[in-house]
């Protein structure tokens, strides 16, 4: 079993209890928008970091991380990229991709809106952790935790980070 804490759009903020709360993940992964190359080091150096770059991002987050990322994650078939929308709303960059050779988890931030959704018409489930910095619109800080056990996706968690 893996446990994963997953984040997006810190905008070169790292809130503290993102520590407390991945203490126990064996990876952290993250859906874009970095900000900037020390958050990325601060992450690296506390666990295996997976991630992908976001808009804001500058060529230093760029050259280490790619804009889609497709692995897999003990049996599950995951795609993580910045800018992929969503079940009935994907990016149309995206979209052939998704409904022509669909993941079983398909992770995207940008939205700056935690979302949960399953996509019945091609067995997806697809995460927005919403964002964990303090740059943008949204109200709440928002961070996921869960597992995945060989072919299984569970025990889904969602944190709301306190203070604004």
């Amino acid at each position: 079993m893996t446990k994963i804490g997953l984040l997006a759009d810190t905008h070169s903020y790292l809130d503290d209890a993102i520590f407390k709360h991945f203490a126990s993940c064996d990876e952290v992964w993250h859906a874009g928008d970095f900000g900037d190359i020390t958050l990325v080091d601060k992450l690296a150096d506390f666990k295996p970091l997976r991630g992908v770059y976001g808009n804001i991002d500058n060529k230093d987050v760029r050259i280490r991380y790619p804009e889609d990322l497709r692995f897999r994650c003990e049996e599950v078939d995951v795609w993580m990229t910045h800018i992929g929308g969503y079940p009935n709303k994907y990016a149309p960059r995206v979209k052939a991709t998704i409904y022509s050779n669909p993941p079983q988890l398909f992770i995207s931030g940008h939205s700056h809106i935690l979302k949960v959704i399953y996509d019945k018409k091609i067995n997806c489930l697809h995460l927005n952790p919403g964002a964990a910095g303090k740059q943008g619109w949204h109200k709440v800080r928002t961070l996921m935790r869960f597992s995945i056990d060989k072919n299984l996706i569970k025990d889904l968690e969602v944190i709301e980070l306190s203070g604004s």
